[in-house]
């Protein structure tokens, strides 16, 4: 991927134009439209979080893990672990951090918490975490 910069005094500065030019549209072209779309959206520190008796104020630098066992979705934080009944894929939306990857089905982890990533059987790996927290990494997503 080659880029460039052209200066034009027409355009307001403090709201630039960004053009992606290509043979035609792409998965590539895409992604990189995406990524211009949440380049400025914010990104919330902190998030409220139901419980089933209270709304819980979270950090997002603190989560470590969010995971779903059964129909309960936890969350793993550097203060301890959080339980809800929102559902992964509206977590994910929320937090609209590119440092948590889905590693599985049923998880998701924060880049910034990932220590070391461990050879499992039949090809899966896991993800050892901060506070030796531990995740299963699916074949399918280990890349």
């Amino acid at each position: 991927m080659r880029h460039k910069f052209e200066e034009n005094a027409a355009i307001d500065p403090t709201d630039p134009l960004v053009v992606v030019q290509a043979a035609a549209e792409s998965p590539a072209t895409a992604a990189i439209s995406a990524y211009l779309d949440s380049y400025q959206a914010p990104h919330p520190g902190i998030i409220p979080v139901k419980t089933p008796d209270r709304l819980v104020m979270v950090k997002t630098a603190t989560i470590i893990l969010a995971d779903v066992q059964h129909e309960t979705l936890l969350l793993y934080t550097t203060t301890g672990t959080v339980t809800t009944h929102e559902t992964l894929r509206h977590l994910v939306q929320r937090l609209g951090d590119p440092n948590f990857v889905q590693v599985s089905k049923h998880g998701v982890l924060n880049l910034d918490h990932l220590q070391s990533l461990e050879d499992s059987f039949s090809g899966n790996m896991t993800a050892i975490l901060t506070d030796q927290v531990k995740a299963p990494v699916s074949r399918k997503y280990v890349k």
